[in-house]
């Protein structure tokens, strides 16, 4: 039996998971012709059609999904054998994390600090982006673990492993004491607070509702160190989570109250082959319970060392 070209069904995976021929082009670096001209030659060799024209879209037929799924499992599996080769042999290994832009970056800091070897045998290379788009990523083999705020869109893909590290409350602060009851002293000021596409944005807007509480909301950010910035230079009441809440307050905020019916949890996901990752497995063995709780002796060090500085 004449074997597979499988460069004929690379080219065809990328066409699959691109959604279009010119994206794939574009990521292999070819013409489009190029590809095309490829997967008629599979489809010869397989004697079927593999995609079908829906409208300007590509869609893949019956045999076209029957063959994806395999072609699938065969890069993936390639991908996986050339990680765990470049971990054995590498003097220096590079880990690859994303960072999703609503996350305390403080707190993701601590995280990848605990896991990252000090001798030098690990290159950390961190990338910020919205959960979405590190999502794809991730997906894509360009990242090998993401920190996030949301792990619901993991559950989507069976390749995609996630565990939830953590959790803890938020808390209210303001650049001016306001001498009202909370959360009733939230109605007196305009806020500034994570948008609505990120968790903390949705369960905030839940929780307005539910202590029937009518707010001003001056801004929604994606970037919660840009929150804090406008909240610094006395622009409305923003949140922070409130494990942070101590070094808040030595830079002369004031806290107006915290609740634990606002969470924000730490979710670290990553693909089923990188839980051989020297760093990963390191990270889902570590507990992080003193650092969700606020008792965490490197932070402490951290603030209390903020303190004698300012």
């Amino acid at each position: 039996m004449q074997h597979l070209n499988y460069n004929h069904l690379y080219y065809f995976w990328m066409v699959k998971r691109k959604g279009s021929v010119t994206k794939a082009a574009e990521a292999l670096c070819l013409a489009p012709q190029t590809i095309t001209g490829q997967i008629r030659a599979l489809e010869e060799r397989l004697k079927g059609t593999l995609f079908k024209r829906v409208g300007r879209s590509l869609e893949a037929t019956e045999l076209g999904e029957l063959v994806f799924r395999y072609a699938d499992k065969m890069f993936n599996l390639s991908y996986e054998m050339l990680d765990v080769l470049n971990y054995q042999k590498d003097e220096s290994i590079l880990f690859e994390v994303g960072i999703a832009d609503a996350l305390s970056k403080a707190l993701a800091s601590r995280v990848l600090l605990s896991v990252i070897p000090t001798d030098s045998s690990m290159h950390l290379a961190c990338y910020e982006a919205t959960h979405s788009s590190l999502m794809q990523r991730l997906r894509e083999h360009k990242l090998d673990m993401i920190l996030s705020d949301c792990a619901g869109q993991s559950l989507k893909y069976p390749d995609i492993l996630s565990k939830k590290l953590g959790e803890c409350g938020i808390s209210f602060f303001s650049s001016e004491p306001i001498d009202i009851e909370f959360p009733t002293c939230l109605e007196h000021e305009k806020l500034l607070i994570p948008s609505k596409r990120t968790s903390l944005g949705q369960q905030l807007h839940r929780w307005f509702s539910d202590k029937n509480l009518n707010v001003s909301i001056l801004g929604e950010f994606d970037d919660a160190a840009m929150m804090k910035a406008f909240g610094y230079f006395r622009r409305g009441i923003f949140i922070a989570p409130s494990i942070y809440r101590h070094d808040i307050l030595a830079q002369g905020m004031y806290l107006l109250g915290e609740t634990m019916d606002v969470r924000e949890e730490y979710h670290v996901m990553f693909a089923e082959r990188m839980i051989q990752h020297p760093a990963v497995k390191r990270l889902l063995e570590t507990d992080f319970s003193d650092l969700f709780s606020g008792n965490d002796q490197q932070v402490r060090a951290f603030e209390h060392r903020n303190k004698q500085s300012n």
